[in-house]
Formats: structure tokens, C-alpha cells, sequence
């Protein structure tokens, strides 16, 4: 059972990254990425791993102040607290990789290298997208814009 649904939220993800990544234009992406549903589902499923995996000694050893390298990696050696673990990071992975996408659409900012980053390495993937916007607001503030003339220049009056 455990296999099941750990193979069950992997599958669950991948389409919304391959929408994303492969089809960020198409008007499905947009409407299925702004909402939170397949988040929601994917955190339901984290809940019931929580709970049902998760005995009084696992409890004990995570809410431990001290607890060590040592003791977390015999911790995720056990199958239900590394299920666990994992759809913890597909969660939070496809919570980012959703944000770097609408963002990037509200933005106008090109978001796939930052998206598959952010399906491999998370935090990468979203260092990327900060990175990203970043140099593209400098480049856009930097660059004369079409509607406004430089200084000293005038608007042609049918322009205006």
C-alpha cells in the first residue's frame, strides 16, 4: 500500500510539471495552475502518510531539540517516514514550481529553465526564478521604453 501511493503522488505530479515546462502558453496550463487543488490533494496525501506512518517513537525522535544527522538518516530509513518525506518535497516542490509560473506569466518572465530546476533541485529551481526576475526588471528599467521618450526628445503629436 505504501508503494502504491508513494508511486501514486509521484505519477500525480509529473503532468502539472510537464504542463508548465512543456506547455506554458496554452491556456489549459494557466487555468489548471491557478488552482490550488492538485496541491491540496498532494498535502491530503502527505496528512494520511503523517499520520498513519508516524508512531509515538518516530514522534519522539523528530521532536527531539538534539536530535542528530545520525539518528534523522536511521529515521528516513524507514520506508513510511521516507514516503513520508518525499511527498513532502513533491508538495512543496510543485507549491513552488506553481508559483514560479504564474508568476512568470504575471511578470512576462521566462520561467522554464527556473521550472525544470525547481523539479530536480527545489530550491535551485526557485533561486533561478529570483535570479531570473531580477536581471529582467534591471534590464527592463535600464532600457528606454517605447511609450516614453527619452529626456530633451519630443512625442510626435499623433502619438499621443
Amino acid at each position: 500500500m505504501l508503494e502504491m501511493i508513494f508511486n501514486g503522488a509521484n505519477w500525480f505530479a509529473l503532468p502539472f510539471w510537464a504542463m508548465m515546462i512543456l506547455l506554458p502558453g496554452w491556456k489549459v496550463t494557466r487555468k489548471v495552475m491557478e488552482s490550488l487543488l492538485p496541491i491540496a490533494l498532494l498535502a491530503a496525501v502527505y496528512l494520511y502518510l503523517l499520520v498513519t506512518g508516524f508512531n509515538a517513537d518516530v514522534l519522539k525522535e523528530f521532536s527531539n531539540p538534539q536530535l542528530s544527522l545520525t539518528s534523522l538518516t536511521g529515521l528516513f530509513s524507514q520506508p513510511s517516514v521516507m514516503a513520508t518525506g518525499w511527498v513532502h518535497y513533491i508538495v512543496m516542490d510543485l507549491f513552488v514550481g506553481r508559483w514560479i509560473f504564474l508568476e512568470g506569466w504575471d511578470k512576462r518572465v521566462w520561467t522554464t529553465h527556473s521550472l525544470i530546476l525547481c523539479l530536480f533541485a527545489g530550491p535551485v529551481g526557485l533561486l533561478s526564478h529570483l535570479l531570473t526576475v531580477a536581471i529582467v526588471q534591471a534590464t527592463r528599467q535600464n532600457r528606454p521604453s517605447v511609450a516614453q521618450p527619452e529626456k530633451g526628445s519630443e512625442v510626435p503629436q499623433e502619438s499621443i
